[in-house]
């Protein structure tokens, strides 16, 4: 019987990045190893574009979670290789997977357009909204990749809608009152399901206390318990809503169950990817974009589509 092939997945230690990269080994079949690593300082993150340009690779320039590397120094010496491919998604896992890649001499896959750096990776998953360059090393594809595996955290006793409550970034601020007037709406609109809500990492004290303050059938307040209902929502609820500051949430939510996905948008402070991501995919089907009515929506995303003809 033929051993299972092993993906050496590279992480910047953010759970979004990550997930995409085993999503990606899952799909493939592939066992996989995790790996941190990071740039020493921020100049040789820098000095990293400028290797990558004149063809100079080399991991001096790193340091592995806790600074060491017990498990793994065969990615040192590159004395032993028992990888056929090397992962990543993030601009900091980038031109430590090139190197790695080269050590090895297998293929490099990144997850995400690596911006600044060359893209000459032998396949790059770039998302639609990034808009990539047209060649044959890249393709594209609607949203994140996502592997999703229900937990059996909630368990609906009749039909039910599920609420995603995330949290500020760069481009989108959450608005109480705006949010008020989403959960008011959901709460009389659903008066006879069963309601489940989660917050997140990121969600703001405040809001998690406002979301408290519904007492809602089934709740999750992630501060107080960090547990992750959303597979669970996806294949159990008839509805999922969701606020609109998380690629990676809403990638998983238009990729699995039968759910109609509505997006909760939230308050945009500039002109940004998360609305240009969800406008696409709303024009494409795959949602709806909440503007005081509900439209039933719940296509999905088959990732392995994206992997046929593909040699890794």
């Amino acid at each position: 019987m033929e051993a299972l092939k092993k993906a050496l997945i590279i992480s910047d230690g953010k759970k979004g990045h990550l997930n995409q990269s085993i999503a990606l080994a899952k799909y493939l079949g592939y066992k996989y190893d995790i790996v941190e690593v990071y740039f020493k300082s921020k100049i040789l993150k820098l000095l990293s574009y400028l290797f990558d340009r004149i063809g100079v690779y080399t991991m001096s320039i790193f340091q592995f979670e806790n600074g060491v590397l017990p498990r793994y120094p065969e990615l040192v010496s590159g004395s032993k290789n028992e990888y056929s491919i090397v992962v990543c998604a993030g601009s900091s896992t980038y031109y430590a997977t090139k190197v790695l890649a080269k050590k090895f001499n297998v293929k490099s896959v990144a997850m995400m357009l690596p911006r600044g750096y060359k893209y000459d990776f032998d396949v790059i998953f770039a998302q639609i909204h990034d808009n990539p360059s047209k060649q044959s090393n890249i393709i594209e594809i609607p949203a994140n990749f996502s592997f999703i595996e229900p937990f059996g955290l909630y368990k609906p006793k009749k039909q039910s809608v599920g609420i995603i409550i995330g949290g500020n970034n760069s481009s989108l601020e959450m608005n109480k009152d705006k949010l008020k007037v989403q959960l008011d709406f959901i709460k009389e609109k659903f008066k006879d399901f069963e309601i489940a809500v989660t917050t997140s990492p990121r969600t703001p004290k405040d809001i998690e206390d406002f979301v408290r303050s519904y007492h809602f059938d089934y709740e999750v307040i992630y501060s107080l318990n960090p547990v992750n209902p959303i597979p669970d929502f996806l294949s159990q609820c008839d509805t999922v809503l969701i606020t609109s500051d998380s690629t990676s949430m809403i990638s998983e939510s238009v990729s699995f169950g039968k759910a109609n996905i509505v997006v909760l948008p939230l308050v945009s402070k500039k002109e940004n990817k998360f609305d240009k991501f969800i406008s696409k995919l709303e024009t494409d089907g795959y949602l709806h974009i909440f503007g005081g009515k509900i439209i039933n929506k719940n296509k999905k995303i088959d990732f392995t589509q994206y992997l046929k003809g593909l040699d890794l």
